[in-house]
């Protein structure tokens, strides 16, 4: 099978940015925090972190313990997101982006000569080298190719930091089987465990596992294009509609109180409703997860007829957030959005709901569109204005327009080998 997929994944890549824009970071251990607090954890760690053990989810007292000169940076979404889209555009200049999987990794599909290894190489380098260039030293990214995608995403991390592997068809299984179950792009903590109980402790032995069987492991059809995948069969994917929109906000200090945790959540439930009419989706239940610092976390769900109105999700939440139990000192709260429905499918209600949230939210989305997302709010954010600011999942990158925190406007980045802080 030729060679039809190419995984770019840049390395440690918030905080590179962060080296990359403050020289003074450079070859130091850093740890990403999104707020910066002792009861918080490491969003992202760099790679002289890393080698001693830091690593997404440690948390402030571990990194030390474990790293005692790493420094800590308070995460700056807008920066990454900036720098993304420049660094998307390098990439896209020297081979097209097929599509961006995350804030760090890109794929791009091969086809004609770009399947020929000593072609695709050529144009790795150039990538390489041109993100060297014309985005700094510290940008550096590992590249996978392969059969397919699964196998290209493997490739990209058998080398790291900066590396270049490519997998062929005649190196399988037998490339694959030093790697663990859990280097795999789809075995999590919960399939290994399924995977462990059905006799397979290792990748070789999962290579040797029949189609069948991993059907069974997998209890579905997913097993088998688990098969298909680890033997370079290109399985198309199966686009999937959106599932949920939510928030989640580690409190500051002086807002783990009630007050302050009903403000982040206010504030919280707010944006998601923005984001919901901006990506045309209804939604029909809204849940909540708040954390204590000694008594674990809580959770609360309601559902209703599907609506998109900030000021009826508002009502719903002030309903859960009365049901909560009195624990103590906050420390984390969120909210979610779920059982999204098309909002031109929508079914107009039988009967006058007296509903007034949809023109009031046209103004209220205009105004946040032209001025900031802190320049209009219901006045139960009042306390969290400044906080809850934006958060990048794995695989969302957010609108700036819609996410913003007004903090972060106006911060232009300057990309280059003699790239300064912002």
């Amino acid at each position: 099978m030729p060679l039809r997929s190419l995984l770019l994944d840049f390395n440690s890549y918030f905080a590179s940015v962060e080296q990359q824009l403050r020289p003074e970071l450079r070859g130091r251990p850093i740890g990403i925090l999104p707020v910066l607090a002792e009861t918080t954890c490491c969003i992202a760690a760099s790679r002289e972190a890393k080698q001693f053990g830091v690593k997404t989810g440690t948390s402030v007292a571990d990194a030390r313990r474990l790293c005692p000169d790493i420094v800590f940076v308070e995460a700056r979404p807008p920066v990454y997101i900036e720098m993304h889209h420049r660094l998307m555009a390098i990439v896209d200049s020297v081979i097209a982006v097929s599509e961006v999987l995350s804030i760090d990794e890109v794929a791009c599909d091969l086809t004609g000569s770009w399947q020929q290894e000593e072609v695709i190489r050529q144009r790795c380098m150039e990538v390489k080298a041109r993100l060297r260039n014309e985005a700094g030293e510290c940008l550096t990214c590992s590249i996978g190719i392969g059969p397919n995608r699964f196998l290209a995403k493997t490739a990209s991390n058998m080398q790291k930091p900066d590396g270049l592997t490519v997998i062929h068809q005649e190196d399988l299984p037998e490339v694959l089987f030093p790697l663990k179950l859990d280097d795999l792009n789809g075995i999590g903590h919960a399939m290994l465990q399924r995977l462990h109980h059905h006799g397979i402790h290792s990748v070789e032995a999962l290579c040797q596992a029949s189609r069948e069987q991993l059907r069974r492991v997998w209890g579905s059809v997913e097993g088998e294009r688990f098969y298909g995948r680890l033997r370079g069969v290109d399985i198309p994917h199966v686009p999937t509609r959106r599932a949920s929109i939510g928030h989640s906000h580690v409190l500051p200090p002086h807002l783990r109180h009630p007050a302050g945790a009903w403000s982040v959540l206010s504030k919280l439930t707010q944006k998601a409703a923005l984001r919901l009419r901006a990506e045309g989706y209804l939604a029909g239940r809204l849940s909540i997860q708040v954390t204590w610092r000694q008594h674990g976390a809580w959770e609360a769900a309601a559902t209703f007829s599907p609506l998109a109105d900030t000021l009826g999700l508002l009502r719903t939440l002030n309903g859960l957030w009365a049901e909560r139990p009195g624990h103590g000192e906050l420390v984390k709260v969120g909210m979610t959005l779920s059982d999204l429905y098309p909002a031109e499918q929508a079914t107009l209600p039988l009967f006058d709901t007296n509903a007034r949230g949809p023109g009031l939210d046209t103004v209220f989305d205009r105004v946040r569109r032209k001025y900031g997302n802190d320049a209009l709010y219901f006045g139960a954010a009042y306390l969290a204005a400044h906080e809850a600011s934006m958060r990048i999942a794995f695989n969302h990158i957010p609108d700036p327009i819609l996410e913003s925190d007004d903090r972060a406007q106006g911060c232009t980045i300057r990309i280059g080998k003699s790239s300064g802080s912002c």
